[in-house]
């Protein structure tokens, strides 16, 4: 509690009006946190009553997409949508797990921006899993040693994650959810100050994010590519002569404090994740579709590919071009359109590329990421 609130509660400096004002006020608060706790408590039944009924799990990607959505609209203010959303994400994440928690196997070790998305996806209750690698998560769901997963797929400065998709194309997953990350980077260290710092570790992605400002800060300190920014927080952390540059769930788990905040060189960097499971989404009513494909080896051939959608007035968010590993200089390209795969234009537009196409895997269809 802050000082002036300890002033407050004793009536220091407060007019017996005003004292008599805040006792009301927070009389009226313990009234509604009282409400609060009974409303939770019968959502929370209903919740288990969903259960009974549907004898399956819970979790259905689309209606929590929609539940949010619904949320955000009706806002009153004051607080903003994306606080209501976060709080209404963890009522409906321990509701969930009334049943029981759900395995979600994510890129670690702890710390990781991937254990941020998972958090902001799923919520507090679920059994949160690290995998060393990104094969790994998807293993763990192909094998339902994990009922989801979640892995990252590209970067607003950096660009794909080439693994992440070579594996869509080949693993028995389908992609169920997307998660957008505002990437905050941080130097954290249990030196007091920079000029103590004798080593500088973390990803390699996460020190070319951040470059500009490593070059005008920390000029002549060797940086040192690890294999994740959590791994850094943890490399730091026995080290006082180094530093680590990672996100504040990494700072919190390993004891270290941050020595400068948000040293990003781009102030949007954003990154995606996707969320993978044996299933898709069902239709939500603001969906995105994945795709993979290939072009027969003719001219106009990747034309022919894209047509389809402008004739279906279907808008493509991601058309992106990887090798294929099955031969020399042949390509699959990765497309992300709007709408769900059972809308009727997203529909024929993907009956019509299957029949121009090469090779068409439908990655799934969910809903797009909140804020």
């Amino acid at each position: 509690m802050a000082d002036s609130d300890n002033n407050a509660a004793s009536g220091a400096e407060l007019t017996p009006e005003q004292l008599e004002a805040l006792l009301a006020v927070r009389g009226e608060i313990d009234r509604l946190d009282g409400e609060i706790l009974q409303r939770l408590a019968e959502r929370a039944r209903c919740a288990q009553k969903v259960g009974e009924i549907k004898r399956g799990p819970l979790y259905r990607p689309e209606r929590e997409a929609q539940v949010l959505r619904a949320i955000a609209e009706r806002n009153p203010g004051p607080l903003s949508n994306e606080a209501v959303q976060r709080i209404f994400r963890e009522i409906m994440s321990w509701c969930l797990a009334l049943e029981r928690p759900m395995k979600v196997a994510y890129l670690g070790p702890q710390g990781t921006y991937s254990e941020s998305a998972a958090g902001k996806h799923f919520g507090g209750a679920p059994d949160l899993q690290p995998q060393q690698t990104i094969d790994d998560v998807f293993h763990a769901v192909e094998a339902g040693a994990a009922e989801y997963g979640v892995v990252p797929v590209e970067n607003s400065t950096e660009g794909a994650v080439g693994r992440t998709l070579d594996l869509l194309l080949s693993a028995k997953v389908s992609v169920c959810g997307e998660v957008s990350l505002r990437v905050r980077h941080n130097l954290m260290s249990k030196a007091s100050d920079l000029s103590q710092v004798k080593r500088i570790y973390s990803h390699s992605q996460s020190l070319s994010q951040c470059n500009d400002w490593l070059a005008h800060h920390a000029y002549g300190i060797p940086r040192l590519p690890v294999s994740s920014n959590a791994e850094a927080a943890r490399m730091a952390a026995a080290d006082p002569e180094a530093a680590a540059i990672a996100g504040e769930k990494a700072a919190q788990h390993y004891g270290l404090p941050i020595l400068h905040a948000n040293i990003e060189d781009d102030s949007n960097n954003t990154t995606r994740f996707l969320v993978i499971a044996s299933h898709d989404a069902s239709p939500s009513g603001r969906d995105k579709t994945s795709i993979v494909c290939s072009a027969l080896n003719k001219p106009g051939a990747v034309h022919a590919l894209l047509q389809p959608f402008a004739d279906k007035g279907v808008s493509m968010t991601k058309f992106e071009s990887r090798p294929s590993r099955t031969g020399l200089w042949e390509y699959v390209f990765y497309v992300d359109v709007e709408g769900h795969r059972n809308d009727p234009a997203v529909t024929a537009a993907l009956k019509e590329l299957a029949e121009r196409a090469a090779f068409l895997k439908i990655l799934g269809s969910y809903p797009i990421a909140a804020i």
